[in-house]
């Protein structure tokens, strides 16, 4: 199987999240963890962040239809 791999900066610029937020949420268990390559170098598998991103937004929609729902049902 192959991977590929993202540095910080991809994994910034896929995300739009700073590098301060995606270490926090790392730490609360809430973001893929970084894989180590070295001393001084890590890295993140690309399937990772691309199933945490379809999460997020899977989660935001179903967070959107069910205040929409809601939002409906307070107009009966």
């Amino acid at each position: 199987m192959n991977h590929k791999l993202l540095r910080l900066p991809d994994v910034k610029l896929i995300t739009g999240l700073s590098k301060s937020t995606i270490y926090a949420r790392i730490a609360e268990g809430t973001f893929p963890k970084q894989v180590p390559l070295g001393p001084r170098l890590v890295v993140w598998v690309e399937s990772d962040i691309q199933q945490w991103i379809n999460q997020q937004v899977s989660s935001a929609y179903r967070e959107n239809n069910s205040n929409h729902l809601i939002g409906n049902a307070s107009y009966d």
